[in-house]
């Protein structure tokens, strides 16, 4: 079994207390510059927004079960999203049963800024949510607003919205995750139709490959494409697969190769596993 070292634990706790007191630091600046709106009744809607982002969940369970059923791979991040898409949905429908419009407007709303219109609260909870890579803890939260009222108290009203607002930026942040992961599945489709034509019969010529080729030879391949078609051709030998020269000439011409954008690729979807696991 190995030992720790004895000094180990301290260095966590001291890491983890670094972050705790820049989170605080972040939560007394957040409150000293925000400016409240004179007209709170007259703020942007929020159920736009959680309708919109409940909209584009539901488009993008459908692409990930369509790629499940034809057998197609999916990432972690996509597995993770389809196998709790039933809690994302339960709390959406908390969302609008808890903010009727009537709480909502009493909220002070923000005067100016990214979120000029919507309430204080929403960017308070949208600070935190960021900060914290949408991991949720109640002693973390605790001591962010707890900084906040040392510069700005929030009234009563902004207390109870805590959670709700919090629910509506993990919806967000969750919805930001499934456009990328229908982004980069459809990418992968892609490269998967073109490799199948590049590996095909006859296309293994110069010119049959340029035909093949010929779609993508003006816009920047995306690094999921990439990745995919990499993947794909690795072992080809490049004396049968002209594709394989043009993909390497493509890749320098974007300032990189294909291991540099291999693990840039894993590194994203490993990013995107953590993120959606914590949502």
């Amino acid at each position: 079994m190995l030992s720790v070292p004895s000094w180990a634990g301290d260095e966590v706790i001291r890491e983890e207390l670094f972050s705790v007191e820049r989170l605080e630091q972040h939560a007394e600046s957040l409150a000293a510059a925000q400016s409240d709106s004179s007209q709170p009744e007259t703020g942007r809607p929020l159920t736009k927004r959680v309708r919109d982002n409940d909209e584009a969940l539901l488009d993008a369970y459908r692409v990930i079960a369509a790629a499940i059923k034809d057998k197609r791979p999916i990432t972690p991040a996509a597995e993770w999203l389809i196998d709790n898409f039933h809690v994302a949905e339960d709390q959406i429908r908390e969302i609008r049963t808890d903010l009727p419009p009537s709480y909502y407007r009493q909220l002070p709303k923000l005067a100016e800024g990214p979120f000029e219109g919507y309430p204080r609260i929403f960017e308070v909870a949208w600070a935190f949510v960021a900060h914290a890579d949408s991991r949720f803890e109640a002693e973390m939260l605790r001591r962010f607003i707890a900084a906040y009222q040392r510069v700005q108290p929030l009234t009563i009203g902004e207390l109870w919205a805590i959670a709700i607002t919090i629910r509506v930026v993990l919806v967000e942040n969750l919805r930001r995750l499934a456009d990328l992961i229908v982004g980069s599945q459809t990418a992968r489709d892609a490269a998967d139709e073109l490799a199948e034509r590049l590996l095909g019969a006859g296309i293994r010529t110069p010119e049959s490959a340029d035909v093949a080729l010929r779609p993508h030879k003006n816009a920047p391949l995306s690094r999921s494409f990439a990745v995919q078609l990499v993947q794909r051709l690795r072992d080809e030998d490049p004396a049968t697969t002209p594709a394989l020269l043009w993909l390497d000439q493509r890749l320098s011409s974007q300032g990189t190769n294909a291991d540099e954008i291999v693990r840039e690729e894993h590194r994203r979807q490993g990013a995107a596993n953590v993120t959606v696991r914590n949502i």
